[in-house]
Parts: structure tokens; sequence; C-alpha cells
């Protein structure tokens, strides 16, 4: 089998394999063909790739030859491989036009992020790969804005009390977010409407916020639901009340196919700190806070909002080495041992991640918001 890499556009600073995993395939009989200069942004050079024994070409011929396309982001109308099959990170649940058309034009594809929660997917579970950078850099990119120590500083200059950070949803970015605010000093505060959730906060040293009342559904793989009107009136209240004494507020709340809960009302955002920083992860999906704009840092009333839903892009080197190894840890499910495609839709992490096939789009989730849409 022929595996083609494509080089990502716009700001994605990514590649979906650097040249170690590269030695992976080719040891299981798979050639590798790597879009010219597709890894320069990630740390890794044509030569690398090279030595490693991929073979380096144009987009054009990647798309022409290779039986199995790797991208991270969604493929433009030129870059679909129509009758091969296709691993990516398509957002299906929100970009349904594109699996469509995917369908339509006889793709196989494969979208990683929505790999089931299960221990045995956590080796190609490329959210929770990426969402432990997100956090990660998100608390060092406020703490870079911040006119504030992160720790408490005692000097003959006097005492210099630790900054309080506030961090809005228990996820894995939440988690390594406390993980490493509580490493640079700050107190830490969480939020989040999964009970369960609250012991994990508590041994990484952060306090649990709670408000009664939650509504959690066991189905919902790990994630956030959607609350009731009732819940939502006293957990804009307590986030209120915390928000408003914190020198910094990571926003990482999302729930998967819809808009991201509004936690932080612009009546919050003005009660805050001068010189306070919000960090808003979920800014893709319309952000946790009223005022974010997608991409965009912008100051309203002496607080600075950042709304970016890609700081694993700001870090592609380390990155694009844990992606890497989701992909090559996918492909083993579905290429055997000789190099040749082999799907067994009997395979949970098969079935789950596959969004079209034989012209079919296959995944119940995606067909149940095409129905939605369409009546």
């Amino acid at each position: 089998m022929i595996i083609g890499v494509l080089r990502e556009g716009g700001r994605e600073n990514r590649v979906a394999l650097l040249p170690e995993n590269v030695s992976v395939l080719i040891k299981n009989n798979i050639s590798v063909l790597i879009e010219s200069d597709a890894g320069n942004s990630s740390c890794a050079s044509n030569k690398e790739y090279v030595d490693a024994g991929a073979v380096i070409q144009t987009k054009e011929y990647i798309l022409r030859e290779a039986s199995l396309i790797l991208k991270i982001n969604p493929p433009e109308d030129h870059e679909i491989p129509s009758g091969r099959v296709l691993v990516a990170i398509l957002n299906p649940l929100v970009n349904t036009a594109l699996i469509n058309k995917l369908a339509n034009e006889n793709v196989t594809s494969f979208s990683l992020d929505m790999v089931p929660r299960s221990t045995r997917a956590q080796a190609v579970d490329i959210l929770s790969s990426m969402a432990t950078i997100a956090g990660y850099k998100a608390v060092l990119v406020a703490a870079s804005k911040l006119p504030n120590f992160f720790p408490m500083f005692m000097s003959a200059s006097g005492t210099i009390k630790p900054s309080r950070v506030l961090v809005l949803g228990a996820g894995v970015a939440g988690l390594q977010a406390v993980a490493t605010a509580k490493k640079l000093g700050a107190v830490v505060e969480v939020f989040d409407v999964r009970s369960a959730v609250k012991e994990e906060v508590l041994s990484l040293g952060g306090k649990f916020i709670e408000v009664e009342g939650a509504r959690e559904d066991k189905t919902a793989g790990g994630y956030a639901v959607e609350q009731t009107e009732e819940y939502k009136k006293k957990q804009e209240e307590l986030i209120h009340k915390h928000a408003v004494k914190a020198n910094v507020v990571i926003c990482t709340a999302q729930i998967p196919g819809r808009r991201a809960p509004l936690l932080l009302k612009k009546e919050t955002v003005e009660a805050m700190r001068p010189g306070s920083v919000i960090i808003d992860m979920a800014a893709g999906s319309g952000g946790n806070c009223e005022l974010t704009k997608k991409d965009e840092t912008i100051i309203h009333k002496q607080v600075r909002i950042i709304g970016n839903s890609n700081f694993p892009s700001r870090m592609p080197a380390d990155a694009s080495r844990m992606l890497g190894n989701n992909y090559v840890n996918f492909l083993k499910l579905i290429i055997d041992g000789a190099g040749n495609l082999n799907l067994n839709f009997d395979d949970e992490i098969v079935r789950s991640t596959c969004m079209t096939h034989d012209r079919k789009i296959r995944n119940e989730k995606v067909l149940e918001i095409i129905a939605m849409e369409e009546g």
C-alpha cells in the first residue's frame, strides 16, 4: 500500500506523520509519499523524511498515486481522494456537507475525532493527545500575558499574593491546565457539570466548584451534556462570583456537535480585575465567553480575551509527534501485516471512526444530524 501525507494549509503548523513514524510504516510493507515541505513547520525536513525511507512528491502526484491519504484538517475540494481512503480529523458533526461530498466521491473516510472513549482506544485518541497540549500551552500563554506573577513571592520588598486561576471544564485540556497552573504556583479553582471529575481535580490540587442539580448522561462518552435553564441560572451566578476574583480564566467546556456552552457573560467580564486574561479554547465552536472572537485577541474593559482553539499548532513538534503515534496506531487497525487494507467493521474503533464507505454515510450520529438539517 502507498500512503500519502499532505501538507496542511493556513495557520496549521503540524504534520500528520514525522520521519520517526515513516520508519515504522515502512517496516510494515507500506510505502510513504510526503508532500514537499510538509514537515517544515514541525521541525522535520525533506531530507529527514527521505532518510527515513519516504519519497518527497507534489500534492498532485500524491493524490493520484496514494491509496490512502493522511491529513490533519478536513480536505479542501481539490484534496478529496476520490475512490480511495482518507484518514483525518473531519469534525463530522459540524461538517455534514463535507461528509456528504466524501460519500458521493466514493471516499472511505475515517475521522479520528470520533474515536470511542475506551481504554483500548486511548492509543488512537487524537482529541485527548491534542487537549493535553492545549491545556498546557493555554496556561503558559496566560502567564505570559498576565501583568502579575503566578506564584506567591516573599521578599524584603513585601509579599506578592499568588494569582487565582479559574478553569471552566475539567476534561483532558482542563485537567492539564490545572496541573500546569498549580506547578506555576497559582491558586486554582475548577468548574465542571460532571461530578465524576471532582476527584481528579482535587488530586491535582485544584478546588472543585460544584453546582447542585447537574444533569449527567452515561451515554455521552464522558462529555458534558446540555443542562436545564434552572441549572444554567445557578451556574451563571456561581461562575460570576468566582470569575470576578480570578486573574486568569481558562475556558475549555464543549459539547460535541453543538455550540459551546456560554459560561462567561459580558457583565462578568466587565466585573473582572483590570489586567485579567481569558483564554477561550472553545472559540472554534462559539466560545464559552460571550465576547470571544475566534482566532482573535481583544481587550474589553482592560480584560484580555484570547480566542484560540488550536494551541497544539503552536507546539508543532511534539503535537505532530503525538498525532503521528495516534495515526500509526490507527493504521495498524485497518492495514494488515502484508501492507494491505483490511477493514474490520466489527472492531468498535474502526466502526466508530468510519464516516463514509461504499458511497454511503455509515455514522449514525452524522445521519441523525443530516436528517434534522433536511427536515
